[in-house]
């Protein structure tokens, strides 16, 4: 798999501050991608997210694109600048769209994939037998992201 330059992951807010790269483990149905710190311009960091390099059964229900904000930075939309970031990323691999996931309960997630104009696609039960069943997850709502 190759990884690809991570350091014009910016914008007038925020940069994206490469944590590690990770070639999957398909035996536990990982994908290869990247994990990143969310950092506002003066370095301060404020959260995380990851970019999972995969467009098949393995990302239906975590999606390609992941995040978190610390409560402290909520309400600024920085999940929806990192995730924009992230797309430059992800034509980088030359993939056609993006997943981006969530559950349905979470409002403040489905307002960001509004934001991203991400297409809603559906609501699906998360099998007993994956990773986030057994984290507690119950359904995600799957929103696509095409790209040029």
């Amino acid at each position: 798999m190759q990884f690809f330059d991570t350091s014009d992951l910016n914008d007038n807010e925020i940069y994206l501050s490469l944590v590690k790269t990770g070639e999957g483990i398909p035996e536990k149905g990982w994908v290869p991608g990247y994990s990143f710190d969310i950092c506002l311009l003066d370095g301060t960091k404020i959260g995380f997210c990851n970019f999972r390099i995969d467009n098949s059964e393995l990302t239906k229900y975590c999606g390609n694109i992941g995040y978190g904000i610390d409560e402290n930075y909520r309400g600024h939309h920085y999940s929806a600048h990192a995730s924009k970031l992230l797309l430059k990323l992800a034509k980088k691999h030359y993939l056609k769209y993006v997943l981006v996931n969530c559950e349905p309960d979470n409002i403040a997630s489905n307002k960001i994939c509004q934001l991203l104009d991400a297409e809603f696609i559906e609501t699906v039960d998360i099998p007993e037998t994956h990773e986030m069943y057994l984290e507690g997850k119950r359904q995600m709502n799957i929103y696509k992201i095409k790209l040029n």
